[in-house]
């Protein structure tokens, strides 16, 4: 059964609604980074209906092939929502598919689909997750980016079938319902024949290469070498042999040893450093000013980076607005006041809820914006005042009474603000526009556009107006769904404007928005790369929570955003009980397009509500570490030359005091685990191994190395590695048949008592905390239910004294190497992937 051909929008239009209406004669939209190979043309491709869960009647599976959006009935919908339910394609012949479109219903409906998965592959019993994602709840089509190469990114992922898989609807008991599928890529023989061929060659190495692997797991040495010569397929690379050789074959553990430090000296482990989560570290700074800013919220912070200062300006107090202007010496830990009242010399008025931004160039500050409270929003009043700070001459200057006199925007609150230095352009997007008090019933809220400041010629250009704004509608007018409570970093090199979250009268906004400054090109980037390759089907959304509570930053030459997330939802606030608070930092990386949370810290109900100035200005975590408490109208800033975020102040939104306000500064360093921790831990794992060996031949000279070699790669500091070295210690006060086995006589059976009671100055209480862990079954830091899922098939136990056969001494020297591979195996994760042995096993693929 071939498709449709009903003519449908490109892929490359924008059919989002965040996105822009129309883009007139404007250039072209293009997508987000791309980091996947090109293409040559993509096409729409062909393809019928294979197989499918269930439907309802009426609601056929071949209604997707045809686009009638004013029609309900059709659509796909299956009978149930129970899983799984599924609809798989299949391509008239095989195509490396680039993109999928899904129509819609005129107008939201029910049965859309929330949250669905894609999968794809050559036969329809083998198939690999393409994508992860879900529709919007209304009548514009969308369009995803599927995965189209390998894990490893070196070859096109040629398809044949590909599977939709609904998970959720938008009303949780409807069936799901799918409109309308339009596939795009190329299926040109003469395009996916070299591909397949690539493709097949790719598929073939790494059979061998799992082959391999499985042969010098088992032993089979003369299987391995056979495969090896005749294929000529290397399994790794000669110096991860040469590891193999060592530590594995020879058991030579100090010659690993030294193996493993050359190649962290040689950078062979920087990748995997890199590739794990910073490691944080919160220092509330207690400075020595006679003079320092009191409690607040609702107010700005910036940073002069090259000069080491932090400028901090106005915000409420939880009883009036301020005015006042501070600045902060980094190197010297100082708090100076530079204006108690800034209105008194030219400056702004008091104010909470405005932008300020700091540009390095001029050493100048802008400012714009601010919240007024309804009782005082008279036409009179409402004036978007614009102001510039030299910090040079600290002088105050007003630039502008009304910015929307002079096309810029109208006064607003909850927007952001950014600068691009390098063409002295500042951009201001979204906020809640400040009208007149009515009389009459409440007036729908309007919201602010995106505007663009030239600083050198004081211009003011509306660059997008808000999607419901009048203009909107006409052709040569470019629109977004403008927001509050978002966040707004620049990123001065890919010049760029990123945008994440917000919210719009009572929807959340999760998208992640990118805005070429250049080419005016809008992105959504968690639509473009949603949940591809190899990550986790079963984990849900990982991302921060849309709230009023985002503060982000950005690292330019990192390619990182930093988003700090702390009270959430309007629940929070003012709940006398609300959900349990909570402070989570994440990072999203431009690279990798990968969010990751660096942590996640949960503060009970009794530390937020106690008024104890401990408690509200830092709560003190399980390790002794304080932490700021969860809170709202904070600032967070970001010192790229240091590294280092900045946070001020804030409402901790206890109900019972609902004016209280804060004024504690805090100092967050983030890091990488470095070279010297890997190596410390990769020391750890091989003396470990080493040790555990001695234990079962010669537990007296177990106990001295124990002692010597093992306590030194251990921080005595760490509960979590003193826990684990104190159960290494208990190998030793083994059962009977552990003492039959090494043979140890009773002669040195004393000794090792004798040593063991004067094991250190904690050998009382570690030997009492050693005995109860003695009857453990297995008390080896890494226990061994992982041998069974490395691919290496575990012996039996060690047979007891009185059954010491030769076929028991075999077991234990199978059992021996099975360790050993399993370090190995552990030890060449931390290496690049194009170096060493697959990370699968052939096991892995054989269920009986």
């Amino acid at each position: 059964m071939s498709s449709s051909t009903t003519t449908t929008s490109s892929p490359t239009d924008s059919s989002n609604g965040s996105l822009a209406i129309s883009y007139g004669t404007l250039p072209p939209l293009v997508t987000g980074a791309n980091l996947q190979k090109p293409f040559t043309l993509s096409e729409r491709l062909n393809f019928e209906i294979y197989s499918y869960s269930s439907y309802s009647p009426n609601y056929l599976p071949e209604n997707v092939l045809v686009d009638c959006p004013n029609d309900q009935t059709s659509r796909w919908s299956a009978y149930t929502n129970s899983p799984p339910q599924f609809l798989t394609l299949k391509l008239k012949r095989p195509a490396v598919v680039k993109k999928i479109k899904f129509g819609k219903f005129e107008k939201s409906h029910v049965c859309n689909i929330k949250k669905f998965r894609v999968f794809g592959g050559l036969k329809d019993e083998h198939m690999v997750l393409l994508l992860e994602a879900g529709l919007k709840n209304d009548n514009i089509p969308e369009v995803f980016n599927l995965r189209c190469m390998t894990e490893d990114g070196s070859e096109n992922l040629p398809l044949l079938y590909l599977k939709i898989v609904p998970l959720l609807s938008w009303g949780p008991s409807f069936n799901f319902s799918i409109w309308y599928i339009e596939l795009h890529g190329q299926d040109d023989p003469m395009y996916t024949c070299a591909r397949m061929k690539s493709y097949n060659t790719l598929r073939e190495t790494e059979i061998i290469k799992l082959c391999l692997k499985h042969f010098r797991q088992q032993g089979y040495m003369k299987a391995f070498g056979a495969l090896q010569e005749q294929t000529n397929v290397r399994l790794e690379h000669p110096l991860i042999s040469e590891l193999h050789k060592y530590l594995v074959v020879q058991g030579n553990f100090e010659r690993a040893e030294l193996f493993i430090a050359e190649c962290i000296e040689d950078g062979l482990m920087d990748e995997y450093l890199h590739k794990q989560d910073y490691k944080h570290a919160w220092q509330m700074k207690h400075t020595e000013s006679e003079m320092k800013p009191g409690n607040r919220g609702g107010h700005q912070l910036v940073v002069d980076a090259k000069k080491r200062l932090i400028y901090l300006y106005g915000g409420w107090d939880g009883y009036q607005d301020l005015s006042d202007l501070w600045v902060y010496k980094i190197e010297v830990d100082e708090w100076t006041l530079l204006c108690e009242r800034s209105e008194l010399t030219n400056g702004p008025s008091p104010r909470s809820c405005h932008k300020m931004i700091f540009d390095p160039i001029s050493e100048n500050i802008f400012m714009l914006g601010r919240y007024l409270d309804n009782s005082i929003r008279t036409s009179d009043y409402i004036k978007s005042d614009f102001y510039l700070y030299d910090t040079r001459s600290r002088n105050w200057m007003q630039i502008c009474d009304d910015t929307s006199q002079v096309g810029g925007p109208q006064l607003v609150y909850d927007h952001q603000m950014c600068i691009d230095a390098d063409k002295r352009t500042v951009y201001v997007f979204g906020g809640k526009i400040l009208t007149p008090r009515s009389a009459t019933s409440s007036v729908e809220p309007e919201y602010s556009g995106l505007f663009s400041y030239h600083i050198a010629t004081n211009t003011w250009t509306q660059i997008l107006v808000d999607c419901h704004h009048a203009s909107a509608a006409q052709a040569d007018i470019m629109s977004i769904k403008s927001r509050i409570t978002h966040c707004m970093v620049f990123h001065n090199k890919q010049r760029k404007l990123y945008i994440y979250g917000g919210q719009r009268g009572k929807e959340d906004l999760d998208e992640l928005l990118t805005y070429d400054v250049d080419t005016q090109a809008i992105s959504v980037l968690n639509k473009e790369h949603p949940h591809q390759g190899n990550t986790s089907t079963t984990e849900a959304k990982f991302e921060p929570s849309s709230g009023y509570t985002l503060r982000a930053t950005i690292d330019c030459d990192r390619d990182e955003i930093y988003i700090f997330s702390s009270l959430n939802k309007v629940k929070d606030r003012r709940d006398v009980h609300p959900v349990e608070p909570s402070n989570s930092f994440w990072v999203y990386s431009l690279r990798t397009h990968k969010w990751s949370r660096i942590y996640y810290c949960r503060h009970s109900a009794q530390d937020v509500n106690s008024i104890n100035k401990a408690n509200v200005l830092g709560t003190n975590k399980s390790d002794g570490s304080q932490e700021p408490c969860p809170r709202y109208a904070h600032q967070l800033v970001y010192d790229e030359l240091a590294k280092t975020h900045y946070l001020f102040g804030g409402n901790p939104g206890i109900f019972q005091y609902q004016q209280l306000r804060l004024d504690d500064f805090w100092l967050l360093n983030l890091e990488k685990p470095k070279r010297e921790e890997i190596l410390k831990h990769c020391r750890y794992l091989i003396r470990k191994l080493r040790y555990e060996e001695m234990v079962r031949t010669d537990p007296l000279k177990a106990l001295q190395y124990l002692r010597q070699h093992v306590s030194e790669v251990i921080d005595h500091t760490d509960a979590e590695q003193l826990d684990k070295f104190h159960k290494l210690a208990s190998l030793l006060f083994k059962s009977h048949e552990s003492c039959q086995d090494s043979a140890m006589s009773p002669k040195s059976a004393n000794m090792m008592c004798v040593e063991t009671e004067g094991y250190e100055a904690s050998a009382e209480d570690m030997a009492k905390e050693v005995m109860d862990l003695a009857a453990a079954e297995n008390v080896s830091m890494e226990s061994n239910e992982s041998l069974t899922t490395s691919g290496i098939s575990e012996t039996a136990s060690s047979p007891s004294g009185s059954s010491c056969t030769k076929l028991a001494r075999t077991e234990s020297s199978c059992e021996q190497q099975n360790r050993r591979a399993f370090l190995f195996n552990k030890l060449v994760q931390l290496m690049p992937a194009s170096m060493v042995q697959p990370e699968r096993n052939l096991s892995d693929f054989v269920v009986i």
